[in-house]
């Protein structure tokens, strides 16, 4: 399956909800400690190589990046200078990007798009908060300080207009609804750094956090009090965990041990694939919605790679 070289560390990937060619990726130069940073939209092609559609440049690193669900030419970005960035393919590129809203006060780490409101963003930010956005809005809705460390992700529950849940270096995870003053439900998850959480798209209840302690850890967030399932496989801290939009006990995630696994917590022998194509961290991971068991992963050895679940990452 196709390759893409960036010039830059790759740090997110994701898959266009309305386009199932088109992939957008987040990089970072020197590691994303200091430099600068590059946006990607590539499509993939039957036959060719992979072909870049716009680049946009940025002044710091890109560590992430979320497509609009309204709009299939729009696209969020989470900037190293605590600004988040609003692209759109449709316009030439000295009107981009078209927002800039620099509120967090220190690294944006994370954007998630609202699916079921469709209006609406949320970004976390190692300034320890997460912020609301609504695309009409040159300034957030609402800011959420709980956490004492590093927010690393927060994502939208696929269900529930306002909830979310959020990630941290605090060692919790916490669950939220926007109409609500605080945090719903603290998880204290893991005993390390929580970097990455993400809902069941088949179970509003369910959610999974991964950690530097190595693990992924699912969870009912009815009934918390031990994890649903702790899956151990990974070498080193697990920095992405996102679960299938087509099988709802199927897990995907990446980690700085250079690989890709695949899981499913419903079953014994959970860890049901393993790809070890990067050389470098593993740090963006995802899975297509419009074409079942399609990946794209990309990290620090500044590759993209495409392929479809139980072939090789690699092959031509």
């Amino acid at each position: 399956m196709p390759v893409f070289k960036t010039p830059f560390n790759g740090y997110s990937v994701k898959f266009s909800p309305f386009y199932e060619q088109r992939l957008a990726v987040a990089t970072s130069q020197n590691f994303g400690i200091l430099g600068n940073g590059r946006l990607h939209v590539i499509d993939l092609s039957p036959a060719g190589p992979i072909a870049e559609i716009a680049a946009f440049d940025t002044a710091d690193g890109v560590y992430d990046v979320s497509w609009s669900e309204s709009h299939d030419s729009l696209l969020i970005a989470a900037v190293a200078d605590g600004s988040v960035k609003l692209y759109d393919l449709s316009l030439p590129p000295t009107s981009n990007p078209v927002r800039s809203l620099s509120e967090h006060t220190r690294e944006t780490h994370s954007v998630d798009y609202n699916s079921v409101r469709r209006d609406s963003f949320i970004s976390s930010s190692w300034d320890d908060t997460i912020k609301l956005w609504t695309i009409d809005r040159p300034t957030s809705v609402r800011t959420f300080k709980e956490h004492a460390y590093c927010v690393y992700s927060a994502a939208w529950n696929p269900r529930h207009a306002d909830v979310f849940a959020s990630a941290s270096g605090d060692c919790t995870a916490r669950i939220w609804d926007v109409r609500e003053p605080g945090s719903n439900m603290i998880l204290p998850a893991h005993e390390f750094e929580i970097l990455s959480c993400d809902w069941n798209k088949y179970d509003d209840a369910v959610i999974a956090t991964s950690s530097v302690d190595k693990s992924i850890k699912v969870w009912d967030v009815r009934n918390y009090r031990v994890p649903v399932a702790v899956l151990n496989g990974h070498g080193y801290a697990v920095r992405k965990v996102k679960f299938s939009p087509h099988r709802g006990s199927v897990i995907v995630s990446c980690s700085y041990d250079m690989s890709v696994c695949m899981w499913d917590y419903m079953v014994e022998d959970s860890l049901i694939g393993r790809y070890d194509h990067h050389t470098e961290f593993a740090v963006g991971v995802d899975m297509s919605v419009l074409v079942e068991g399609l990946l794209a992963s990309t990290g620090w050895d500044e590759l993209v790679y495409v392929w479809q679940h139980g072939t090789d990452p690699k092959a031509p």
